[in-house]
Order: C-alpha cells, then sequence, then structure tokens
C-alpha cells in the first residue's frame, strides 16, 4: 500500500531538505516560469442523455463519481497556454469553440493557445451536435460545459505563481493490449452492411481463431509535473495510451483518468498551505488499445492507483526547471470525408424500409442511420491540429482517436524528447486508421459519424503534426 505523501513531506522526501525550506523558497526569485490550475464540476444531470454515434443509452440513471473539466495554465513571461482536460467522451467542436471564446473574452488567451480535450472515459456525455439536436438538456449541458471550461481557465490564471516544471516517461505495459485482432480466414461474421470482407475483430475474449494483434502497443506513461517555487506540488498532466478501464453504461463515472487525478491528489497534494493539487490525465493514441476485458469500478480504481503509484515514484525523481519556455504552432488541415455513393445511399433506405434481408449484424440499423448522416456531410473537413512545447518536451494534439502506431511514429519523428500526442483534443475526428488498417477491415474503419475521414488521412495528420513539433522545438534541432 502506497503511503500518502502530504505536501510538506513530499518537498523534504524529493529534495532531501527539512520542510522549512518552503518558506524561504517562496521569497526567493523563482525564475520567469509561473503557473496555476484549477477544476470546475460538469456532472450532467439525469435528464442528460449518455447516447453515442453507436449506442443509444439513453439518460443517465445514476452518478457514481463526478466529473470534471480540469485546467493548468503556464506562462514563461512572453508566451501563456492553457490545458484543459474534461471528463467526457467526446466533444465535438462547437463546445471547444464556444469554450475557447468565453475564454479568450474572460482572459485575454487567444483560442490557438488553448488546448481543450476530452477524456474519453465511457460512462459520460458524447457531446457532438448530432445528439444535442435529438436532445435539448443535452444542448444545454453543452453550452454549461463551455461556460465551466471557462471558469476553470480563468481561476487558473488568476493562481498564477513561480513554478518550475519536470517531464519524463516511465513504461507500463502492463494495462495495454491491441483491441483489433487478425482472425483466422473465414472466421469473421458479415459487417452491418452484410459484407464478408472483414479480417478482425475487435476486443472480446480470447479464441481459437485469433492470430495476432493487427498493430502494436504505446507503453509509455508520460507525465509534466509543475510545483511551485518552493518545490511543493502544484499541477501534473499525465499521458497514456489506454481507451478506458471500466465499461459503457448509464451511470456517470470519469472512469481511471478521474479516479487517476484524485489518487494524485491524494499521494502528493494533502495538506500545506496552498491550494490542491490538480492532476489530470489526458487519453493518449489509444484508438486501437484497451485493457483486459472485464472492467468495473474495482478494476477502474486498480488502474489508477497502480498508475498513480508508478507516476508518484517518477515525479520524485524528476529534476524540475524554473527557466522553461514555452511554444505553440496550430494549423487547420483540410481532409476529405468518406461520404457514402448511391449504392450505399440505398441501402441504408432498404434497412430503413425493413426491405433488405441479407445477413443482419447487430449494428445494422444504426449504421444505415449513420449512412445517411454521412451523405448530408460536407465534402471536406478542416481538422485543428497543434503542438506545444514546454522546455524540452514536445505535446501534439490532434482532434482524432489516434492509433497505436500514429503515436509511436510521432514520438520517434518529433525533434523533441519526450513527445506525447493528447487525442480527441481541440474537435472530434473520429477513428483515425492507417491505411493498411481500412485493408483489414473491423469496427473503427466502418463508415460512420465515428469513423468519417478519408482512407488517407493519418498519414497527412502525422506529418502535419510532426511538422508543428519542429516548428516549435529551438532552432538548434532538426
Amino acid at each position: 500500500m502506497t503511503r500518502t505523501l502530504t505536501r510538506r513531506t513530499f518537498l523534504a522526501a524529493a529534495a532531501g531538505a527539512p520542510a522549512l525550506l518552503w518558506t524561504t523558497a517562496r521569497a526567493a526569485d523563482a525564475g520567469r516560469l509561473r503557473a496555476g490550475a484549477a477544476v470546475a464540476d460538469i456532472t450532467p444531470g439525469k435528464d442528460v442523455c449518455l447516447d453515442g454515434t453507436i449506442l443509444r443509452l439513453g439518460p443517465a440513471k445514476q452518478v457514481h463519481d463526478h466529473l470534471h473539466a480540469r485546467a493548468l495554465v503556464l506562462d514563461d513571461g512572453t508566451r501563456r497556454v492553457a490545458f484543459v482536460l474534461c471528463d467526457a467522451t467526446v466533444m465535438g467542436p462547437e463546445v471547444h469553440e464556444e469554450a475557447k471564446r468565453l475564454i479568450q473574452e474572460r482572459t485575454g488567451l487567444a483560442p490557438a493557445a488553448v488546448v481543450t480535450a476530452a477524456t474519453h472515459t465511457h460512462m459520460a456525455v458524447r457531446m457532438i451536435r448530432s445528439i444535442a439536436a435529438r436532445h435539448e438538456a443535452n444542448a444545454a449541458y453543452h453550452r454549461v460545459v463551455a461556460r465551466r471550461i471557462a471558469d476553470a481557465v480563468a481561476e487558473a490564471v488568476d493562481r498564477l505563481q513561480p513554478a518550475q516544471a519536470g517531464w519524463g516517461v516511465a513504461k507500463r505495459p502492463d494495462y495495454c493490449n491491441n483491441r483489433r485482432w487478425i482472425m483466422k480466414e473465414g472466421t469473421v461474421g458479415p459487417n452491418p452492411f452484410g459484407e464478408f470482407t472483414d479480417r478482425v475483430v475487435m476486443g472480446g475474449r480470447p479464441t481459437a481463431n485469433r492470430v495476432r494483434p493487427a498493430g502494436p502497443i504505446d507503453p509509455d506513461l508520460s507525465v509534466l509535473s509543475v510545483r511551485d517555487a518552493a518545490g511543493l506540488p502544484l499541477a501534473l498532466l499525465a499521458n497514456y495510451s489506454v481507451h478506458y478501464a471500466g465499461m459503457v453504461g448509464k451511470t456517470v463515472s470519469a472512469d481511471y483518468f478521474g479516479f487517476f487525478a484524485d489518487a494524485m491528489a491524494d499521494r502528493l497534494g494533502a495538506g500545506g498551505d496552498g491550494p490542491p493539487l490538480v492532476a489530470m490525465m489526458s487519453n493518449g493514441t489509444s484508438g486501437n488499445i484497451t485493457r483486459a476485458p472485464g472492467g468495473n469500478f474495482e478494476g477502474m480504481q486498480r488502474v489508477a492507483r497502480s498508475l498513480a503509484d508508478t507516476v508518484t515514484d517518477l515525479c520524485k525523481r524528476l529534476p524540475h526547471r524554473r527557466d522553461v519556455s514555452l511554444a505553440t504552432a496550430a494549423t487547420r488541415l483540410e481532409l476529405r470525408v468518406r461520404r457514402p455513393g448511391d449504392d450505399r445511399i440505398a441501402w441504408a433506405r432498404q434497412v430503413q424500409a425493413g426491405t433488405w434481408n441479407k445477413p443482419a449484424h447487430k449494428w445494422r440499423d444504426v449504421y444505415a442511420h449513420n449512412i445517411l448522416m454521412l451523405a448530408e456531410y460536407p465534402p471536406t473537413v478542416r481538422l485543428p491540429l497543434a503542438a506545444v512545447r514546454v522546455g524540452d518536451l514536445g505535446i501534439a494534439t490532434c482532434p482524432c482517436e489516434v492509433f497505436a502506431e500514429t503515436g509511436l511514429a510521432i514520438k520517434a519523428a518529433s525533434p523533441l524528447k519526450p513527445t506525447f500526442t493528447i487525442s480527441l483534443a481541440n474537435g472530434f475526428g473520429g477513428y483515425l486508421p492507417p491505411p493498411e488498417q481500412f485493408e483489414l477491415g473491423g469496427y473503427t474503419t466502418w463508415p460512420a459519424e465515428s469513423s468519417y475521414l478519408e482512407v488517407g488521412a493519418e498519414p497527412k495528420i502525422r506529418e502535419a503534426l510532426v511538422g508543428l513539433l519542429r516548428q516549435v522545438a529551438p532552432r538548434d534541432r532538426p
């Protein structure tokens, strides 16, 4: 069992100095980095639906644990950047844009300097326009969340104080499993469109028909640790590539993302005279990564506590610096939408009319609805992509559910070491399978609101993100 550290005992353990040191260090020159952090509650009411693009879950039945928007603001004296992690499954562009409009109005922070992202807990609200259009309570909830995000950032700005930062990576492959499995030929059933073309299935328990995982995992548990001028823990941004640890249901929960934040506050943020530690876990490149099946609340807590143990140990060993500079770069990349052809539209209409009687899939009707929705999409979309540098740490942000192989490739090509990617950031672009994964088929490639970008989107996005990381890197980096 891990011993709980107070803010004062953490300082002594990490620095090997008496706890009294914090009083004198607070008055000393802390360098140019400043930081502030804050939290706002975004728990939905029970009239808000937890529907998704595929599943229709209906209204929330109960709240297991509260959802939050957690904000961290950094300022190097020249530039200022904000990170906000929200306990949500996904957030559509209208939520991000409204939140950033309010942030700029209240704090002066430009939208390009703000990273807003969903954690991707599956026991929260999918904040996208198509669902809000069906449920007024959801549309109202979108507006509330945008305001709460702005509240958290504004409070974090008010709390700015001299700070120091450190960053590092630990390896935690034990919870990472590629959820796309190549199967023996002839053992995969029809897809929702009645076609026997898939070579992979997603998730499920092991069977004799499994051949091998369809891709790699990313075992990195990346950490940006922020302390105040005295070395007391102030905030923490972690990144891990596991889709979620729990389940899908009508009970509201932040899953391991929120439990990790609580566990870190318990380990590093108790006691002391300052505000409590604000810890947050961002979703890495987990579009094809999950933990072992059978998740429940106990399992979520187990994952969170175990990762928190690793991060606590890492933070005590990380060197923290005051002379930390910031840089940001952003772009919008235009990509084609996989709008359906006439044959697929005719199929969808036959399904809805009840005249299509070929092999049925459990999600046939849902995908028929999605196909008709995609037919109304514009031919192209412009996805927001961004990169942030904090000292020598690189952070790429993408609105898609990015696959592990993409995240690994970005890390390898980035001039900044370490680098990690925050998925589902600043918008919602659906799954982002690499082109070779489309050849294998399977759920994450089926055209729908959850997977609508062109087949060639992944290499274009990956190249753009690496280019942005090169823009923010110091000039002496290749």
